[in-house]
């Protein structure tokens, strides 16, 4: 089942297909982390493949999310759609 599509949401998550919602951003570095460590037992490559994860996840689910409702809302609310203009 589709969800309702929303034009006027300002939460970024509503825009994104199901596969890239942030449980599955948060499961995919889980994933990565754990699997590193389960093959390596090393923490310092197990730390080394984390902080990039950390960063990823810092941009995707706080920064990208504050800086697209910021933008959605800085957007004229009027919107003129093609089939509704009227003729010069």
């Amino acid at each position: 089942m589709k969800p309702e599509f929303n034009p006027e949401s300002t939460n970024v998550w509503d825009y994104k297909p199901r596969w890239c919602q942030p449980w599955s951003i948060i499961l995919t570095g889980l994933i990565m982390v754990t699997t590193s460590w389960l093959v390596l037992h090393n923490i310092w490559v197990t730390s080394v493949i984390s902080l990039p994860i950390i960063a990823w996840w810092i941009y995707f689910l706080i920064l990208y999310p504050k800086a697209f409702a910021q933008y959605i809302t800085s957007q004229p609310t009027s919107v003129i759609h093609p089939t509704n203009q009227t003729p010069p």
